[in-house]
């Protein structure tokens, strides 16, 4: 699979079958991952793999402690920007609607939204659950770079046949994630991510978002 192939097939796979990844490719998809561009190679990435019964363990407390507080914990940083304007705000607002309709879940089916978004929070029933953390002392550029070294992730990821679900919804259990992998207090959660075989027969997986064209995103001078 050429790049462009993978960037095209990539997306946010919300529906995984129950198929494990073998740890030898987890590991190889890893090590090259580790490959992506940073500033001054300060390789600003932390990950954490969970699966199996560890992960089945931590879904498990997730799930007990959502039953009495189902949005969690709050998060460090805000996902998207207070005030959004458009075009950012209609563009997030048709993923979100097409999202719902490949589903057939209306916009007024309150139960069934939350009950999609607790799906979060079962990684989609992805086998395998990478949660990403930087270094409290980077700034913006950094987290750039993390944001490099996760699309060499889920890029890899198709040329092993597997897909990925980026979710910085995992923000509202900061908390509960730090404390369940020990992650040092230098170390701030960024989110979480699965990884695994995707379920093709799932209707929410032949959703495909919108790209804007090209003239509304580049300026050319010069050519």
């Amino acid at each position: 699979m050429n790049v462009s192939e993978a960037l095209k097939t990539r997306i946010t796979c919300r529906a995984f079958l129950d198929k494990p990844v073998p740890e030898a490719t987890l590991r190889d998809l890893l090590e090259t991952a580790k490959y992506a561009p940073s500033g001054g190679n300060l390789q600003p990435w932390h990950v954490y793999a969970l699966t199996g019964k560890k992960l089945e363990e931590f879904l498990g407390i997730i799930r007990d402690k959502a039953k009495d507080n189902p949005f969690g914990e709050g998060t460090e940083y805000d996902i998207y920007p207070k005030g959004l304007t458009d075009p950012y705000r209609s563009r997030r607002f048709k993923c979100g609607e097409d999202m719902y309709a490949s589903i057939g879940v209306a916009r007024e089916d309150k139960a069934g939204r939350l009950q999609q978004f607790s799906r979060n929070f079962e990684f989609f029933g992805a086998p395998v659950a990478l949660f990403f953390a930087i270094d409290r002392q980077m700034g913006l550029g950094q987290w750039a770079d993390l944001g490099m070294f996760m699309q060499s992730v889920m890029l890899l990821a198709r040329e092993y046949g597997l897909h990925t679900a980026p979710q910085e919804a995992w923000a509202i259990w900061h908390k509960t994630i730090v404390e369940f992998v020990d992650m040092p207090e230098e170390l701030m959660l960024f989110c979480g991510m699965g990884l695994g075989y995707m379920d093709e027969t799932a209707p929410i997986n032949r959703l495909r978002t919108d790209r804007a064209p090209l003239e509304e995103i580049v300026s050319f001078e010069g050519f």
